[in-house]
């Protein structure tokens, strides 16, 4: 059984990658990972090993327009960004996988802002 938090998010991010690839139906998967201090998201192909479109709080047009990497706000200037990158790419549907973070907080902001810009999962 896991102790501490890290091993446990790991172990959560285990279960919750399982799923995803039971019910993934060929979609490329949304893959969100947080830190303190920054937020990064990045779609996968798992068919092919290839990451097709990825952002973050590092990437200079967004680092300009925030105050902190790791708030809501910066969550949702990634959501969109990553959302416009995918649909310049053709990319419509994903599948969304939190990576054993819970769905709350930056993770939810996250999704939320790339369905409003027009990705689906």
């Amino acid at each position: 059984m896991a102790k501490d938090r890290q091993s446990s998010r790991k172990a959560r991010g285990k279960r919750v990658r399982y799923k995803v690839k039971q019910v993934r139906r060929d979609r490329p998967r949304l893959s969100v990972f947080r830190s303190s201090t920054n937020i990064y998201a990045q779609i996968i192909d798992d068919a092919a090993g290839v990451t097709l479109v990825s952002a973050s709080t590092l990437e200079k047009d967004i680092k300009d327009t925030i105050k902190c990497g790791g708030n809501c706000d910066a969550a949702t200037a990634v959501g969109k960004s990553i959302a416009k990158k995918a649909l310049e790419k053709k990319i419509g549907k994903v599948i969304f996988d939190r990576g054993g973070f819970l769905y709350h907080g930056r993770v939810k902001v996250l999704a939320e802002a790339a369905r409003e810009s027009g990705l689906q999962f």
